[in-house]
């Protein structure tokens, strides 16, 4: 008699939520009781953002279908259109491919479709990071709405444990599991400095600066102004590495990743990438002196690689953070300041500061034994729990 798996279907839109997870991809597929069917989406099927569904080929996972979003720009208008169109190609392939369980993490617009299209289909939804606060960013509706329509959620620290049972949501459905950036890291295998060098074509200086920096959705206007005041303040380090992941998919990435384009062609010690993949980009953060920008990584994964962070702006306002981030303002003047007492040393980090809220890892050996265990069936139907009497 055959075991029937229980048919486990993971949306993946970007390559940095798929960077997150894909050690927990890697143990479902293993798994004698589950069944990975997993759909890509998104900017993995972008060429300006580097065609990353190659990445999980070349990891040996199976991509069950390749589902393409039409972006032709970074309006509101184009990801409004884009989230109508995830809705509708969405809902066709759960009813076709009628998962037990439907897997996602975060909170992009593609995966807001995706619960929506699920919701609709009747299809119990796992959510992974929720309850997290972005204040800078509309990712923070879409988050707590994929909450509300979700069933089980794996949280990453007990603050957002806390706010999922705020939104309604039973504790006995709510796991405290960690972050799935601090899980990759501890079971990564970093690539050394001269492999490194060879693979991205870039020599490390003594001192080197890693920028991930993306559009504050909830700011209008504030994409270029951000930007141009932090290549001023970079363009004054002309001794110092730096290195350059391109935007996501949002309002207004364009312009950042136009500015960084010509900021890269006329100063040599600067190199820019599309995607460089989890491995080459954590590797490459692990080799470098200071994060920069307003990334979800500087945040989550620089703290366990001992690397401090300069978090600028509003963007990741409300997460929780080690002491070994740093809030700037996005001038030219506080970002410079803040790099250079970094580099130097005057601004000194101690080992507590690098403690992570987001835990040391494990995350997905818990999710895995909670994806295994639990009776789908009895999920769709649930209670709106009162914290508070009226």
């Amino acid at each position: 008699m055959t075991l029937y798996k229980k048919k486990i279907c993971f949306v993946t839109s970007s390559r940095a939520e798929y960077g997150m997870i894909k050690n927990l991809l890697f143990q479902i597929k293993k798994s004698k009781k589950l069944n990975l069917k997993i759909l890509a989406t998104g900017t993995h099927l972008s060429a300006r953002h580097g065609l990353t569904y190659k990445e999980i080929l070349q990891d040996d996972l199976q991509i069950y279908k390749k589902l393409k979003i039409s972006i032709n720009s970074d309006t509101s208008l184009a990801i409004s259109r884009a989230i109508s169109e995830g809705v509708k190609k969405f809902s066709k392939e759960f009813n076709s491919l009628r998962p037990d369980l439907i897997l996602i993490l975060g909170d992009r617009f593609e995966i807001f479709s995706a619960a929506i299209a699920a919701m609709s289909e009747r299809i119990p939804i796992a959510h992974i990071h929720g309850g997290e606060l972005t204040e800078g960013a509309i990712d923070d509706a879409m988050r707590h709405s994929i909450t509300k329509m979700s069933h089980l959620h794996f949280v990453a620290a007990k603050e957002y444990k806390n706010r999922v049972h705020q939104l309604g949501e039973s504790k006995k459905f709510i796991y405290l599991v960690g972050g799935m950036g601090a899980d990759i890291i501890k079971n990564m295998k970093f690539i050394n400095k001269n492999e490194l060098q060879k693979k991205l074509k870039f020599i490390f200086r003594k001192k080197n600066i890693f920028v991930n920096f993306h559009p504050v959705t909830l700011e209008k206007n504030s994409s270029r102004k951000h930007i141009k005041e932090i290549l001023k303040a970079l363009k004054l380090l002309k001794k110092v590495g730096i290195i350059f992941s391109m935007p996501n998919a949002d309002h207004n990435s364009k312009i950042i990743y136009d500015e960084i384009n010509s900021f890269v062609k006329k100063n040599k010690n600067s190199i820019a990438f599309k995607s460089l993949g989890s491995l080459k980009y954590l590797s490459c953060l692990k080799l470098c002196n200071v994060v920069l920008g307003n990334s979800s990584s500087g945040l989550l994964e620089a703290p366990n690689l001992k690397i401090p962070t300069i978090n600028i702006g509003d963007r990741q306002k409300g997460r929780a953070k080690s002491g070994s981030v740093v809030d700037c303002l996005p001038t030219q003047k506080k970002i410079y300041l803040n790099l250079t007492s970094i580099l130097s040393g005057k601004k000194k980090f101690k080992n507590k500061d690098f403690f992570s809220p987001y835990g040391q890892g494990g995350a997905s050996k818990k999710i895995l034994k909670i994806l295994e265990k639990v009776n789908y069936k009895n999920l769709l139907k649930k209670k709106f729990i009162n914290i508070v009497r009226t």
